[in-house]
């Protein structure tokens, strides 16, 4: 993996630009000011010393890093109609090569203006009343990196990359209320050769969610993705899907703690959005108050209760092979589940090393061919296993 820094050439600062950094005026075109002199010279730092920089959405370029030191703050409006088109972000970057956010200071999007709509709308089974502007997207971009910032409040998803083909991010903070609708944390989008390490992921949606509606490149939808060492928090787990069209290959989560989420390890598609979800494992990992530990499904978002099979198509979901090694969960509702269809069985989830308490066992359903080594599921009722058209394997011991 390469990426490369933007560290190099002048540094320009909003404040030579007419920036005030006093949270009531915006400074919009004073930080844009300097992003493109920066890119006029080449490429450089833009550096935002402390204060609250009120703005509207902002555009990088070529080979620049946009560096918020401790005490700044990038801060949204709050005002709906500040934003004009809502599929930007409040930080946009497309096309570019060689670009980071990083430093100690604080993106916040300002989001509660409009989650409460949203939250009304779900409860009355209604669709998203408006579209909602998400926080940082970098679209078709190489050599990316976001640093040791804290993305907060985004009205949608926090951090998306799309398209993008060598990313890291790294010690980054994200954060948003429990219950908030959509806001997930960080959404790698068809993208490759990704990492993401030693982040804290506190939100009301996916902590991490793959999203792959389609190739890219000539590849899979997403492949190469490294998830480590990062703490999450409320939220929704690690997850792929729901759009697997594309394919995802090559996923490895390791060293990573779950506390209080709804789930831990998440596959999620369905017959209309599936595709080839390969080559996926999950080692070392703790998970504590997780409602379902092992959450992986052909049916998004409801497992019904009785299902005929049907032609497998092009969008059928099919996963295999995947690893779970060394797992320890606490579940407060039951272990989780594996549920294929009944026309393509999820086939070859090996569980080695697995220990999980729950009031419920684990479901497996339509799967073959699973096995499980060294597999300790302890509950307060009921089986510990409960199949159903599925093949389970029981290997010794190590």
């Amino acid at each position: 993996m390469t990426v490369l820094c933007a560290q190099a050439g002048p540094v320009c600062q909003p404040r030579d630009y007419g920036a005030t950094g006093d949270g009531r005026h915006f400074d919009t075109e004073a930080i844009q000011r300097a992003i493109n002199e920066c890119a006029a010279r080449h490429g450089g730092v833009v550096r935002i010393p402390p204060g609250v920089y009120l703005t509207r959405s902002l555009f990088l370029s070529n080979n620049i890093t946009l560096q918020l030191d401790e005490g700044a703050i990038l801060q949204a409006t709050t005002d709906p109609d500040d934003w004009g088109d809502t599929s930007l972000a409040l930080v946009n970057g497309r096309g570019l090569t060689n670009i980071a956010l990083t430093g100690h200071g604080i993106i916040d999007g300002a989001g509660a203006r409009w989650w409460p709509p949203v939250k009304r709308a779900k409860k009355a089974g209604l669709p998203d009343p408006r579209h909602r502007p998400r926080l940082v997207i970098f679209t078709r971009c190489s050599h990316v990196q976001v640093r040791d910032l804290t993305l907060r409040n985004s009205p949608m998803f926090h951090l998306v990359p799309v398209e993008c083909n060598d990313v890291t991010i790294d010690h980054v903070t994200i954060l948003a209320p429990a219950d908030s609708p959509n806001t997930d944390g960080i959404d790698p989008s068809v993208c490759h050769n990704v990492h993401i390490t030693h982040c804290r992921v506190d939100v009301g949606d996916d902590n991490v969610a793959l999203k792959s509606g389609y190739r890219f490149d000539g590849g899979p939808g997403c492949e190469d993705i490294f998830v480590s060492d990062c703490q999450f928090l409320h939220g929704h787990g690690m997850s792929i899907g729901s759009e697997t069209l594309g394919g995802v290959k090559h996923l490895l989560v390791e060293r990573c703690s779950f506390e209080n989420t709804t789930s831990g390890i998440r596959i999620k598609s369905n017959r209309s959005k599936g595709g080839l979800v390969e080559d996926v494992s999950y080692r070392d990992l703790t998970m504590s108050n997780v409602r379902w530990p092992i959450s992986i499904s052909a049916y998004y978002p409801k497992v019904p209760a009785i299902d005929r099979a049907q032609p497998v198509t092009h969008s059928t979901p099919c996963y295999r092979p995947i690893q779970i090694i060394n797992l320890t969960a606490t579940s407060p509702d039951q272990a989780g589940f594996i549920v294929g269809l009944p026309e393509q069985l999820i086939s070859g989830v090996t569980l080695t090393g697995v220990k999980i308490e729950a009031p419920a066992g684990l479901t497996v359903r339509n799967a073959d061919n699973i096995v499980l080594q060294n597999v300790s599921i302890k509950t307060e009722h009921g089986e510990p296993l409960l199949t159903e058209n599925a093949r389970i394997l029981k290997a010794p011991a190590p």
